[in-house]
């Protein structure tokens, strides 16, 4: 039998993690690091890539990045296949590019629409179809964890106008409890994570326009995520600590989603 700690070791095992360069991708991405994971994070912006990757190999953790759109499918497939070359296999697949886009539902126009829903929902299936069929599937095993969002359970404060998100954070809560009933047979494991607001550039525009205090004051726990709230529930998902968890998504909040009945 595993000690704990065996249980959460991931040395052996390899990631690859979009929207890896900052942010949420960044945290769950030197998680596993941490852990012992070698690592292949991806991000539109090259030089942003690049500070990311220099910040996790400055901790000694094995880290190597591959600039790629992961709302183009045929970038999305030369990613998965760069990153196989790269690692030799891949164990866990985070999917965490994404977009919001904010405006009224009544004048949302379709191109902000598909821009949204490409990189948050189609981006995702595409990409973990692409590791699935070419490594997770012949190898009878793996874990697809997706960053979802408090956002997919329900609506927002009135002056939050952010349609096209919660819509995709939703569809990728259900696609998320899809694909692990399809590909448990395949000894895959699917699981969620939504997080609560975390202070970060895609939510700077937020936090000025409802102000820390008031988002603080909707918390049970009178606090914002921070920089390890992610870890914990990242490396279970992905170790085999979490062996026996698939279909599931857990809010990371602070208990917002508890008060507003998510």
């Amino acid at each position: 039998m595993r000690s704990v700690q065996q249980l959460f070791d991931l040395h052996g095992q390899t990631a690859l993690v979009t929207g890896g360069s900052r942010g949420l991708g960044w945290q769950i991405a030197q998680a596993l690091g941490e852990a012992g994971a070698r690592l292949v994070l991806s991000s539109r912006k090259a030089d942003e890539l690049a500070q990311g990757v220099a910040r996790l190999r400055a901790q000694g953790i094995d880290a190597h990045g591959i600039a790629a759109d992961c709302a183009q499918e045929e970038q999305l497939h030369r990613l998965g296949a760069a990153a196989l070359a790269h690692l030799g296999h891949i164990d866990i697949l985070v999917n965490n590019a994404g977009a919001a886009w904010g405006a009224p539902a009544e004048s949302h126009t379709t191109e902000a629409w598909d821009k949204v829903m490409n990189l948050n929902v189609r981006g995702y299936f595409l990409l973990s179809q692409w590791v699935a069929r070419e490594c997770m599937i012949p190898r009878h095993a793996g874990s697809i964890i997706n960053v979802a969002s408090i956002a997919g359970l329900g609506g927002n404060p009135s002056e939050m106008k952010t349609i096209a998100y919660n819509t995709s954070k939703g569809a990728v809560i259900n696609f998320t409890r899809a694909l692990a009933a399809e590909w448990g047979v395949h000894g895959i494991r699917v699981n969620a994570i939504c997080p609560g607001f975390f202070p970060s550039k895609m939510t700077q525009g937020t936090l000025a326009h409802l102000g820390e205090a008031r988002l603080v004051a909707q918390a049970p726990l009178r606090r914002l995520g921070d920089d390890e709230d992610l870890k914990g529930l990242a490396l279970l998902y992905a170790s085999a600590a979490g062996k026996h968890i698939t279909g599931q998504w857990l809010a990371v909040d602070g208990g917002v989603s508890v008060v507003l009945g998510g």
